[in-house]
C-alpha cells in the first residue's frame, strides 16, 4: 500500500485538478509574498500537494505569464457565440 501511496504522490506531483488549480489561485491571493511560510500556507488549502510542488506550480505559471507577455504564445480565436440570433 505504501508504494500506491508514493505512486500517488508522484502523480499528484505532475497533475493539478481543475478544483487544486482553483484554491491554489485563491491562496496565492491570500497568502502575498511578504507572508512567513506562504508555500506551507498555500499547500495547506490545495492540500494533497507540498510546499515544494505549490511553489514549483508558481513558477510554471510565471514562466507561462513570461510566454504570453512576450508574444510567444497565440493568442487564440475562439469561434463567437451570438446570443442575440435566434
Amino acid at each position: 500500500m505504501a508504494s500506491n501511496s508514493h505512486n500517488n504522490n508522484k502523480e499528484n506531483s505532475s497533475s493539478w485538478t481543475p478544483m487544486q488549480n482553483k484554491q491554489f489561485e485563491s491562496a496565492l491571493a491570500l497568502y502575498d509574498q511578504d507572508t512567513p511560510d506562504r508555500w506551507q500556507n498555500i499547500a495547506k488549502v490545495v492540500g494533497d500537494k507540498s510546499a515544494e510542488e505549490v511553489k514549483r506550480h508558481y513558477e510554471i505559471l510565471l514562466e507561462d505569464l513570461r510566454h504570453i507577455e512576450s508574444g510567444r504564445v497565440p493568442i487564440p480565436s475562439y469561434k463567437s457565440t451570438d446570443n442575440n440570433e435566434r
